[in-house]
């Protein structure tokens, strides 16, 4: 049978909170009865009654009513909007909340959808991300959760997952299809979607995403996520290989084999891709950007970015900032 996906829907919704998701699910639906593993997902938007579903932009979704809370499904998802707040003070949508949640494999809030799981009472004594913007809201008026602005997605609890704003929900919906249904199938729907995979959720809202292909392996993925979220980290082979709990030769065969490019060579990769970044973004001297993101010197990022790009930091600041 295939996995039942429900995803809320409420006026004020943000629309890629909802259609994000959506379309990661569907494409694992088609991955999935192309090889014959399962059925895949039936996703559906529900509201209270069915009604029609205004976004924040104007675009109007269908909607089925709210099911039977009692019913069992796979996956409850709760996207965010401005219209969290009212939704939040609709008592008939939080106590359906609380009484769907239990019967869910899992809940998945995305934004400020993580209000509307805190409201019903399923992240108290947890860690939770929400839009980076609204993280001293939510931490003001939930104390009882610990509210981190920073990832782009956090596994709270053993069943609820939160994600931070709009695109993250995308990211995360990629982690679940790839916990369901392995990493060629993620990877696959991510190409599909013109992504390369999903950012890893220790990644901060604030880092610049390096887009990369996935080790099959568990422990490489692993090294992988180290190093794009810290890419100023301490990652030497040795470093990678403890991660990895494997041997320096080992590891080195293995990453290189399973990513493509040497272990050196992808933590270079990892932080050009961070400094590039930030020379567009910010007005901090090279010598700032090279050091915080692992090359040490002005010199060495230099040295790196002609070799890579071309050109060098200081031209490359002035085409693209």
């Amino acid at each position: 049978m295939a996995r039942d996906v429900l995803i809320l829907g409420f006026d004020g919704v943000q629309a890629l909170d909802i259609v994000g998701p959506f379309e990661v699910f569907a494409g694992a639906t088609t991955y999935a009865s192309a090889r014959g593993l399962d059925a895949g997902y039936t996703v559906r938007v529900v509201s209270v009654d069915g009604i029609p579903v205004g976004t924040g932009t104007g675009l109007t979704l269908f909607a089925d009513p709210l099911p039977d809370p009692g019913r069992p499904v796979d996956t409850l998802v709760l996207p965010g909007g401005f219209g969290t707040a009212t939704a939040r003070r609709d008592r008939l949508l939080v106590d359906w909340i609380a009484a769907a949640a239990p019967c869910a494999r899992r809940v998945v809030s995305v934004c400020t959808g993580a209000m509307l799981a805190a409201q019903a009472g399923l992240l108290d004594g947890c860690v939770a991300t929400t839009h980076w913007a609204f993280s001293s809201q939510m931490a003001a008026e939930f104390p009882s959760v610990t509210v981190d602005p920073d990832p782009i997605f956090v596994r709270s609890s053993p069943k609820v997952w939160t994600a931070a704003g709009v695109t993250a929900g995308i990211d995360l919906a990629l982690s679940l299809v790839e916990d369901d249904y392995g990493t060629e199938c993620a990877q696959t729907v991510a190409r599909y979607l013109v992504m390369y995979l999903r950012r890893p959720g220790g990644q901060t809202q604030f880092a610049a995403p390096v887009w990369m292909p996935r080790a099959r392996r568990t422990p490489i993925r692993d090294v992988q996520e180290a190093i794009e979220a810290d890419p100023a980290g301490a990652h030497s082979i040795a470093d990678l290989a403890r991660r990895a709990a494997m041997s320096p030769r080992h590891f080195s065969r293995v990453f290189t084999d399973e990513v493509g490019e040497a272990p050196g060579a992808y933590v270079e990769r990892v932080r050009t891709e961070a400094a590039r970044r930030q020379l567009e973004e910010s007005n901090d001297t090279v010598t700032v950007i090279a050091a915080r993101c692992g090359f040490g010197s002005a010199e060495t990022l230099r040295r790196n970015f002609v070799r890579r790009l071309g050109v060098s930091p200081d031209q490359y600041r002035r085409t693209f900032a």
